[in-house]
């Protein structure tokens, strides 16, 4: 793997058989070698993305003692600090803590099915900031659009797979999923940074499918190659970016990659680059069964049948907490 390809989902949306299978055919290329891709041609509206960066940089604006009112370990709801020490990375390494502070929040209502199980921790009610009332209508659109493109993208999985059209939408109903909204601040306002330190420690995503919006495009994000080397992530004008995460690839017997990946610290050469991302994570249903799928495509998996929610338990319990 060299790059991470741009796969254009016109074609899929456009509706013809050739058309839709030449896109299934790319992204399953791209998730095999790359475990990333960026996709345009979505549905994800520009002026979603932007009224939302708006209103984020607003309560990352606000004082500290402000944000703290909304201070969350990593991994819950709400605001994570600067100085949160960084899990450990896929090596087995301790790193220094993230050069990065995020706003987190995630779906709420309760399905039927885990109401009153241990499942039902995944979903539960969002803080948010009173002092920025814009905050929460923008980011539940943006969630809204991710959520559909995850589950276009889940359907053309499935047809690169030779599944059945509605294989993993139906075991991702769209209900579970979490947005981190992150700000990677300038070089002149974090100072010294000690060896080793990124702004994102090398690490993989838990879930399915992560949809990224990255400001600016060229933000320093790498990708572990095959060869063990790190290869930047191009940038493309209305291009978000999408990576396999950790169930997705044991669901395929790591048919695709859920790819180690890192953003380098703040360049000493543009001292004033703040980076923001908004990052989707979309989620299986935690009752949903992970096992070897029904399709010689996937091929033999080494793994045992999981639930979601289990899967993502032994995940989540394994983090380092601030």
């Amino acid at each position: 793997m060299t790059a991470v390809p741009l796969v254009d989902l016109t074609p899929w949306y456009a509706g013809g058989p050739a058309g839709r299978r030449q896109v299934a055919t790319d992204v399953d290329r791209a998730l095999c070698e790359a475990g990333f891709l960026l996709v345009t041609g979505h549905r994800v509206g520009t002026g979603v993305a932007d009224r939302l960066c708006r209103e984020v940089r607003q309560f990352f604006a606000l004082p500290p003692a402000r944000r703290a009112r909304l201070a969350c370990f990593s991994g819950g709801r709400g605001w994570v600090p600067p100085g949160v020490p960084a899990a450990v990375d896929p090596d087995g390494r301790g790193t220094p803590p993230d050069l990065r502070e995020s706003f987190a929040f995630g779906a709420e209502r309760v399905p039927v099915a885990v109401a009153g199980t241990a499942e039902e921790e995944w979903y539960g009610p969002n803080s948010w900031p009173v002092e920025v009332p814009g905050l929460r209508p923008a980011a539940s659109a943006f969630a809204a659009a991710c959520s559909a493109l995850a589950q276009d993208l889940l359907r053309v999985a499935a047809l690169a797979l030779d599944l059945a059209d509605d294989f993993f939408v139906a075991r991702c109903s769209g209900e579970t999923w979490t947005v981190d909204l992150e700000r990677c601040p300038a070089r002149q306002e974090v100072g010294t940074v000690a060896p080793g330190q990124l702004r994102v420690g090398p690490h993989t995503d838990v879930g399915t499918l992560t949809v990224s919006d990255r400001r600016p495009l060229t933000d320093g994000l790498q990708v572990r190659a095959l060869d063990g080397g790190w290869v930047d992530v191009p940038s493309a004008p209305g291009a978000l970016t999408v990576n396999a995460g950790d169930l997705l690839a044991r669901w395929t017997g790591d048919r695709w990659r859920s790819t180690p990946h890192r953003v380098l610290p703040p360049p000493v050469e543009d001292p004033t680059e703040e980076l923001l991302e908004l990052a989707f994570s979309a989620e299986a249903d935690p009752w949903t069964v992970v096992e070897r799928l029904p399709t010689a495509a996937a091929g033999p998996t080494r793994y045992e049948p999981v639930t979601a929610g289990r899967f993502r338990r032994s995940r989540t319990d394994s983090m380092t907490v601030g």
